[in-house]
């Protein structure tokens, strides 16, 4: 199951990591935002918590398989159809990264309803736990992406790029790996806004548990998990912008640059999650 999780992840994110996620892991480790079972990884459930829990994972799994995933299909075929007729342009890694974005506003309208059931059930205990293990999740980013200095986070950030370019890709010609350093030098320090604004995220997000019985909880939530962008800092929306556009313009030219060995590389990476999916249970059930 947390295979068909990190798939469903890839698919959801590929664009976007494509374009400019600082690592490739950043769409699966963000999907507590998204997806509220993962907030077990800040929670200490009791037994009856996790049995409810799983039953409604269940289900959800269900609904994605069977009324998300053949969109995902169609989805890897376009990505796909851009690659391999050398079609990777701005405008369409756009148009791909808004369909990433609206199926993934869609898997959190779907649940929601999970999330708030689950979260109105904790105590003040577990509450207390969740906004320690916050606190904890933002001092270990600070030290891993702020605290060192502005040069080393430039190289760092070109080096995460590189290697999950060589997964994709193969090795980077010299040309590649420079525009890749280029990339990384011209974000500059987006770390910081990147940082406080999950940091603003999290603090809302506690403010509204600890209101959690209040008529007004469920829509906060809503907000919290499906209109995320609405509640950004200005500073992060301006410089999200900015990673958006820079990335595309990074992986356009990467592409421009690419041979035909590493074009069938990441056609064949492509085609290998494809198959994943179209291989599962649920799929093979809705096409009878």
């Amino acid at each position: 199951m947390s295979r068909w999780l990190r798939h469903i992840a890839f698919v959801l994110t590929v664009t976007l990591a494509l374009c400019g996620c600082s690592r490739m892991g950043l769409a699966y480790r963000n999907l507590d935002v998204i997806i509220p079972w993962t907030l077990s990884d800040y929670l200490d459930m009791n037994g009856e918590q996790k049995g409810w829990l799983n039953e409604r994972l269940k289900e959800h799994l269900s609904w994605h398989c069977t009324t998300q995933m053949p969109g995902y299909l169609d989805w890897l075929d376009r990505l796909q159809t851009m690659v391999a007729t050398n079609q990777v342009t701005d405008a369409a890694l756009q148009a791909r990264t808004v369909e990433a974005k609206q199926a993934i506003a869609e898997t959190a309208r779907e649940i929601t309803p999970s999330a708030i059931e689950l979260l109105q059930g904790l105590d003040d205990k577990q509450v207390a736990e969740m906004n320690e293990a916050f606190a904890k999740d933002q001092r270990k980013r600070q030290e891993e992406y702020l605290k060192p200095p502005l040069d080393q986070q430039i190289k760092e950030r070109a080096e995460r790029m590189e290697k999950r370019l060589d997964d994709w890709l193969g090795p980077l010609s010299p040309t590649q790996r420079q525009r890749v350093m280029t990339w990384s030098k011209t974000l500059g320090d987006q770390n910081t806004q990147w940082i406080a604004n999950r940091d603003h995220w999290q603090k809302q997000f506690s403010a509204a548990v600890a209101q959690r019985q209040s008529p007004e909880f469920p829509q906060r939530i809503e907000t919290l998990l499906v209109n995320r962008e609405s509640l950004w800092t200005p500073q992060y929306r301006q410089a999200f912008a900015n990673t958006e556009a820079q990335a595309r313009s990074l992986f356009v030219d990467l592409m421009a640059e690419s041979t035909p060995a590493q074009r069938q590389r990441l056609l064949k990476k492509i085609e290998g999650v494809r198959k994943d999916f179209g291989d599962l249970k649920c799929l093979k059930v809705v096409k009878q």
